[in-house]
Order: C-alpha cells, then sequence, then structure tokens
C-alpha cells in the first residue's frame, strides 16, 4: 500500500476536485454507450472528469499521460431487494404530479443500484478504495477524498441535460374567470348520473359553466376520447370555460378554456358551480383527471400497442444494425431519422468505418466534437452490442408476449450537441422530423470541408424554367435541394362519397352504432406527383422582354437525379386561422419510382432567353432612380444598388400588411422582409414566407436591399468570416465566388448558400484559376469554375425507409420509423426493434428511396 500511496502522491496535482460549473460525466462514456451498468464499468478522469468505457479508457491514458481515474460500477438491485421494506430504500412510489425534478413528479433515478467506487491508478490499474485511503499520508486522503467525493455529488452532464425542474401543472388563471356570465336558465346539474346531451357518452364529459351544456370531450389521434361536442358547443356559442365532471372535489376540479386552449385556474369555482346547483363540498372524484392521463401517457412513451400494426403480436429483432434508441424525453424525432440515415452507406463509411481514425484525431474533449459524436452513434446502431434485451421491469405483462424492448442506446451527448444553441432542438419540446433532418445536414455540410461528405447522397439539382407569355423568351435557374416536398391535393381524393358520409355521420353524432370507424382520404400518389410537375402560373411576373408586369409560366424539373431521394408528404399545413393541423390521408406510395420523364432539358433549340436585365427597385418617390447605376455602379455589377446608395434607398411597403403581422407577434424586421421579398402581393403570401423563414438565423436582422454587400453601419470591404468561406468552398465553389456570396448577403452564412445556387449562371461567368484567386492574379489558363458536386444518374429508385408521425401536428405525437434490412421491413420505435407484419406505407411522412442500378 506504500507504493500505491507513493503512486498517488506523484499524480497528486493531476487530482482535481470538481467546482461548480466543472462538467462531469459520470454516467457516459465519451466514446461509446458504455455507463457504470455497462461491464467493466465507467472510468471518470480526475482531471477533466471525462468518463470512458473499460475499451477505452487505456487510449485515454496513453493519449493524455493521466493516470488516476475513479472507476464506478453498479449493478441493479434484484426486484425482491426493491420491495424489501428492510433493505433501507422505500418502495418506489408512482408519480402523482406532472412535473420532473420534484416531489412528487418523476423520479429520475427510477431504478435503485449497488454502487461502488474506487480509484485506479494506471497502467497497471492499481485499485484505492476509500478504506485504503485511511492509511495514507493527509495530503493525500484528503485530496484524493474530496475529488471522489466531488465526483460522486456532482450531477451529470447527461442528467443535467435530461433531467431540469419542469411543472406541468402550473396553470395560470383565465382571464374570463372573474367576470363569467352565466345564464339564468334554470338548470340544474345531478349529482351523477352525466351523458353527453348530443351522443350520449357517459365519461370524459364536460359542463360549460355559462350556460350547464354537458357535452363529451375531444377526440384524440388514435380514435380514443370522445366526439368533439363540447368544443363545437365553444365554436358554435363562444362560452369560453367548461369543468369536466368527475374531476370535482373539495380541492378543485379540471377547468378548461377554450378560449385560451389551455388548461386553467378558477378563483371563483365554487360560485360557479354553485349556479347549477353543484356543491363542490360534497363531491368526490369518479374519473382520471387531466394531469393523471398525461402522466400515465408518459410512463408509457411509446407504448407498442398505440403503433402495433393490425392487433399483431411482432417478433423482436437483434443484432448488427437492429439497435434501438432511447427516448429521452420527446427525442422519437431525432431516433427515427438516425436510425434512417445509417442505413445509407455514405454515412456508415464516413463515420463507422473510420471510426478509429476519428477518435484518434479527437480533441481534448471528444464530448464537444461533431464527427466524434457521430461516429459514436453510428457505431452504436451498427455494431449490434447494444442490441440486448432490456431486462424485464416485473411488471404484470404476460411473460410469453415478446415486448421488443432492447437495452439500446441513449443519444445523450449527440443530442446535446447537435441542438446546442438551436432555439428548438436544445429543447426536450417534440420537433419536425424533417427539420431536424435539414438541419443535420447542415451540419454535416459545415463539418465536411474536406473528405468525403456523405450528405451528397441526398443533394440534387433542380431545374426552373420561366417563360414569358407574352414574349415566349425563357429564363432558367438552378438551384440545390435535398428533398423533394409533394403537396396533397385533398380534392383529387378517390373516397369522396365515403368521406361525406363519414362527415355527415359526425354532425349527426350517431353513437348508437358506437365509435365510428377512422375514414381517411385516399389520395392518389400519382395525383401528388402530377401537381409537382405540372406548370404553375405566375401573375406578377416582371419581365425583362416587355420591360413590364406580366404572366409567366414556371416548370420545375430534376438538374440531377441523386444517389437517395428523400420525399416529404406536406401533410403538416395552416389552417385560415394559421393554427397547425395535420392531414389525415392515406396516399399509395409505390414501392419503385421511375423519374426519367422529369428530367429538366436546359435551353431548347431555338429558344431565346429573357435578357438578363434587373427589375426597377422599390422605391420612394423621393429617391431618383438615376444614380444607381451613375458614378457609383457599373454594368458589369449585377447588384441593383450602389453600397453608398443602399442605406439611403428604402422600398415601399404595405403597412397595413407589415402591422397585420406584427400583430400576430412577428419581429417588425421580419415582417418588414417578409412583405418587400414577397412584393407587396398581400398577407398570405407573406405569411407564407414567414413561416418558411422562421429558423433563419437572420429572421429578424434589419432589411437588407438585394444587392447591397453591408448591413447598415457597416462597410462593403468588412472582413468576412474565414469560417464561411471555408465552408462554401468545401462545396465546390472558389473563393472568389464564395466571397462574392458572402458580401451579397452581409456575411449571413445560410443566405449566402441560398444566394450561390441561385445565382449559378452569374458565377459561370467570373473568371476564377483552379488556386481560387482572379484570373488578373494568375497567368496560367483559365478553366471553367466549379459548380455544387452533385452526383447523377438514372432516374429510377426503389423505397427502403420511411417515416410515420402520429399526432395532431408536428409539435405533439410520436414518430416511428420502418426501414427494410435484407427484404424484410423492420419497425424501430425508440428502444423496440421488432419485424414489421404488414408497414403502414400509405401514411408516412418521409420516404426514402435509393437508386436502382440499371
Amino acid at each position: 500500500m506504500a507504493e500505491v500511496s507513493d503512486i498517488l502522491m506523484s499524480v497528486l496535482s493531476t487530482i482535481r476536485v470538481p467546482r461548480p460549473g466543472d462538467r462531469v460525466h459520470k454516467d457516459e462514456c465519451a466514446l461509446s454507450f458504455s455507463s457504470p451498468e455497462s461491464e467493466g464499468g465507467l472510468y471518470v478522469c480526475m482531471n477533466s472528469f471525462l468518463g470512458f468505457g473499460s475499451q477505452y479508457v487505456d487510449r485515454h491514458h496513453t493519449r493524455t499521460g493521466q493516470r488516476a481515474y475513479l472507476h464506478i460500477t453498479r449493478t441493479r438491485k434484484t426486484q425482491e431487494d426493491d420491495n424489501n421494506s428492510g433493505s433501507g430504500h422505500p418502495p418506489k412510489k408512482k408519480p402523482t404530479r406532472l412535473a420532473i425534478g420534484i416531489e412528487g413528479g418523476f423520479d429520475v433515478e427510477q431504478e435503485q443500484y449497488e454502487e461502488d467506487v474506487k480509484v485506479v491508478i494506471f497502467p497497471d490499474r492499481q485499485e484505492v478504495t476509500a478504506d485504503d485511503l485511511c492509511s495514507m499520508p493527509d495530503v493525500v486522503r484528503e485530496r484524493v477524498s474530496l475529488s471522489m467525493a466531488g465526483l460522486m455529488s456532482a450531477d451529470s452532464v447527461s442528467h443535467t441535460l435530461q433531467v431540469q425542474q419542469w411543472d406541468g401543472e402550473l396553470r395560470q388563471e383565465s382571464r374570463h374567470a372573474v367576470d363569467l356570465k352565466q345564464l339564468d336558465n334554470g338548470l340544474k346539474i345531478p349529482p351523477s348520473g352525466w351523458r353527453c346531451e348530443v351522443c350520449d357518452l357517459q365519461e370524459n364529459l364536460w359542463m360549460n359553466l355559462t350556460d350547464g351544456k354537458v357535452l363529451c370531450g375531444r377526440r384524440y389521434f388514435d380514435g380514443s376520447g370522445g366526439n368533439n361536442h363540447a368544443l363545437l358547443h365553444f365554436q358554435q356559442t363562444g362560452h369560453p370555460l367548461a369543468v369536466k365532471l368527475g374531476t370535482i372535489t373539495p380541492d378543485g376540479a379540471d377547468v378548461y378554456s377554450y378560449d385560451e386552449d389551455d388548461m386553467v385556474l378558477d378563483p371563483k369555482l365554487p360560485e360557479h358551480l354553485s349556479h347549477f346547483g353543484i356543491d363542490m363540498m360534497t363531491m368526490e372524484k369518479t374519473e382520471r383527471t387531466m394531469t393523471e392521463l398525461e402522466i400515465a401517457v408518459n410512463q408509457r412513451v411509446g407504448e407498442w400497442e398505440v403503433i402495433q400494426e393490425s392487433g399483431t403480436t411482432l417478433r423482436p429483432l437483434s443484432g448488427s444494425g437492429l439497435t434501438g434508441m432511447k427516448n429521452l424525453g420527446n427525442s422519437c424525432y431525432l431516433n427515427s431519422v438516425m436510425q434512417v440515415l445509417f442505413t445509407v452507406p455514405d454515412f456508415q463509411s464516413k463515420y463507422v468505418s473510420n471510426i478509429d481514425k476519428i477518435f484518434d484525431e479527437a480533441p481534448s474533449d471528444p464530448t464537444q466534437d461533431f464527427k466524434t459524436q457521430v461516429a459514436k452513434l453510428g457505431y452504436g446502431l451498427l455494431s449490434g452490442e447494444y442490441s440486448k434485451p432490456a431486462p424485464d421491469p416485473g411488471d404484470e405483462q404476460s411473460a410469453s408476449e415478446p415486448r421488443g424492448d432492447q437495452i439500446g442506446i441513449a443519444p445523450r451527448m449527440f443530442k446535446a450537441l447537435v441542438g446546442r444553441g438551436h432555439p428548438e432542438f436544445s429543447t426536450n419540446r417534440q420537433q419536425d422530423a424533417q427539420e431536424f433532418l435539414l438541419h443535420f445536414i447542415n451540419m454535416v455540410e459545415r463539418n465536411c470541408r474536406s473528405g468525403p461528405n456523405p450528405s451528397e447522397a441526398f443533394r440534387f439539382l433542380v431545374e426552373e424554367r420561366i417563360v414569358c407569355q407574352q414574349s415566349q423568351k425563357a429564363k432558367y435557374t438552378q438551384r440545390v435541394d435535398y428533398i423533394l416536398q409533394l403537396p396533397v391535393l385533398m380534392d383529387q381524393a378517390t373516397n369522396t362519397e365515403e368521406l361525406q358520409e363519414a362527415e355527415r355521420r359526425r354532425e349527426e353524432a350517431d353513437s348508437s352504432a358506437g365509435p365510428a370507424p377512422t375514414v381517411r382520404a385516399q389520395i392518389p400518389f400519382t395525383a401528388c406527383m402530377a401537381a409537382l410537375s405540372e406548370p404553375e402560373i405566375l401573375t406578377d411576373f416582371w419581365s425583362s422582354a416587355v420591360q413590364a408586369k406580366t404572366t409567366a409560366t414556371k416548370t420545375t424539373r430534376f438538374a440531377s437525379f441523386p444517389d437517395h431521394l428523400v420525399i416529404q408528404i406536406k401533410k403538416f399545413t395552416f389552417g385560415l386561422d394559421w393554427v397547425p393541423k395535420k392531414l389525415d390521408v392515406s396516399i399509395d406510395v409505390p414501392d419503385t419510382l421511375d423519374l426519367s420523364a422529369l428530367r429538366g432539358t436546359g435551353q431548347q433549340p431555338g429558344e431565346e432567353l429573357l435578357p438578363e436585365v434587373a427589375p426597377p427597385p422599390l422605391m420612394t418617390p423621393d429617391v431618383e432612380v438615376k444614380g444607381i447605376l451613375g458614378s457609383h455602379g457599373n454594368e458589369e455589377d449585377d447588384s441593383l444598388y450602389s453600397p453608398l446608395l443602399c442605406q439611403s434607398v428604402s422600398p415601399v411597403l404595405d403597412d397595413s400588411t407589415v402591422s397585420q403581422l406584427c400583430e400576430m407577434g412577428f419581429p417588425l424586421e421580419a415582417c418588414r422582409k417578409a412583405v418587400y421579398y414577397t412584393g407587396n402581393t398581400g398577407i398570405d403570401a407573406a405569411m407564407n414566407w414567414v413561416m418558411g423563414h422562421m429558423d433563419d438565423p437572420d429572421f429578424s436582422a434589419p432589411l437588407v436591399l438585394p444587392g447591397c454587400s453591408s448591413a447598415p453601419g457597416t462597410t462593403p470591404t468588412e472582413s468576412l468570416s474565414e469560417e464561411h468561406l471555408a465552408t462554401i468552398v468545401s462545396m465546390g465553389f472558389s473563393r472568389d465566388q464564395a466571397t462574392k456570396a458572402l458580401r451579397a448577403t452581409s456575411n449571413v452564412l445560410e443566405r449566402a448558400v441560398d444566394w450561390i445556387f441561385s445565382h449559378l449562371d452569374d458565377l459561370e461567368s467570373m473568371d476564377v484559376s483552379e488556386g481560387g484567386r482572379s484570373a488578373g492574379d494568375s497567368e496560367g489558363s483559365r478553366e471553367p469554375p466549379p459548380g455544387p458536386r452533385v452526383r447523377d444518374g438514372p432516374g429510377k429508385y426503389e423505397l427502403f425507409a420511411f417515416i410515420s408521425h402520429m399526432g395532431t401536428s408536428t409539435m405533439c405525437g410520436h414518430y416511428v420509423c420502418h426501414i427494410k434490412k435484407d427484404q424484410q421491413w423492420v419497425i424501430f420505435n425508440d428502444q423496440k426493434v421488432c419485424a414489421s407484419e404488414k408497414p403502414p406505407k400509405d401514411l408516412g411522412y418521409l420516404y426514402f428511396y435509393r437508386r436502382v442500378a440499371e
């Protein structure tokens, strides 16, 4: 022991005591998904506080020279130990409050473990327990003991990220409660025996506090609940508040405000109930409150029965490429997207095949390195190491029924890294899988400045051909895209009569025959494709040929076909009141696609192109047009404005449209840009622009007129971000082209990328040498400038995966994905991985196709 004491003394300077703000990774390995519960436990560096599994701790020791590690192992207690009152641990309590991290809420440490902690000295792995420290010198005992105690008492990073104190029961007082008007209609409500006055339902009943009407609640996405009669009553009468019958007790009741669309508090509830003959002090609870219902749902997130295919028992699968992912709280959108992406060979070869090289080149803190964390996730999904059945929770479920649960992997580090700084993906709220897919692809683009870029598998060029109907001259532009968006045409439904009958039944609310079966609009896939390929009429097109606004047609085609094609069915839309809603449709998406007929052809023989003349700018009457291209401009510059005049030129904007958008809560500058970029064409067009650009980093930035290379307060020669330049150059463009794009968009990377792909024709006229310098600086031969790197090939595809969504909008519900593995469809539902018997291909949201080799 004296030898070990001497070693500890020699490395004492490398042993730190955690301070407030230090990131302690004691639950998860930085390079794998090993944890203290894994075989071999977890080794926490007592200097950097990074955690490493047994297979990676030697690598860290060799690379850094660190010798002292805190070794943590946990063993799950048996069910008998958990229930043994003499064990010193009280039995686990069921949550009674819709909250996390506070009394009565969800317990963040639901499992009980036996924990063993000791210090291990490398490279010989000499072990030192807390008892061993007692016989060591005071200076060693004090420092090592403080470090051990600090590490064990500190909140781990994963714990902090996953569980923040949250209370879902905090309710605000309704603005209608104090002055609520109640009708003197003589109605008295009995203490029991309630039925919906429209459909005779006897549960989930709500009494309107204005007129005493007893009606059923909302219908949920899975068909359960009520028939929406309480909601319809509010829409017809405007009476805002309702109380859930069966939840009334002397302590209160569930009160919902349809106008405020939330559960609320009613400080005058006893008075309001008394008006209809209900005495709160004598009432007893007979139904679950909304909080209890939500808790029940949260206790079985991803419950298999919700998405079980046709009531069949699905066969669990495990092995390489069949690893489940834990739901970290509304992270099913991330789980589904990443499961699909790591079936694409480009992502496998980029991150998994090169994992040793990636780990060797990782920075000192690999938890903050994008490439390392993506490789860690990919290996976790593909290796099969974590594709093992989860321990039996000991519930009442029949042992003969396969549950499909796996140990799986918990992508906490990955989620924290890719969501860092993002207003939505950094939260635990549900998100749109399509938006996350594009967000992740954008991060891949930024982090693949050298070497293979797996996002190229999805990248394709779109050709847009605009023909002026007055001159019959055409204009061709190209842009880069990663997803093909297909519109849903409800008027093309093939079961119109069935839909009308279902609507009639809902209006009549005839419940005598039981709940009506769900009837979905059946939309032909060919109709969606036809809508995409049909010419679009542009009624306000400014034609450079006739120098005036006229009518034009725009046709969209593929300029290239990607190796893998993503198709989004645009199910999510907005109602007339701009409230998000989901179209409940069934689309006969085919297993194979031939898009060859949609390839663009470019300029046709004998076809004349529209002159490259810019349209007149929107300007106030007090600004003269002359001077814009006077001494400050030149004919070769494609800018509409000289930088010296940008700040003095004001666009004419429709103030009423701007005001309407501002009243909806959007930032003023965003509203001004929406009206400007839609050409003062009205509130609908401006609102569509707003909804399509809300995630832009410069959404709230001041309006910068096209052609202005600088925002107010800057100069045209302001230095550009080297990081932004490198990102654009990595996509195949020269430094001069990247500089031009950034100067044209106020040095905003996302806008610059959009700009450069929409100005390919202009960029082709730039003389750029292979070295990236302007031709004036080079005597060498001039070669055509590079364009965006896109792959091309036949337009024939086969379906290999799709992501489905259950729920009423992208902000709620649940995502799962189906992936075709060795000619067998497999369903991935978070930690559950099973063979799919009847994959619901007609109900998908995102479809993934791969090219068929001819």
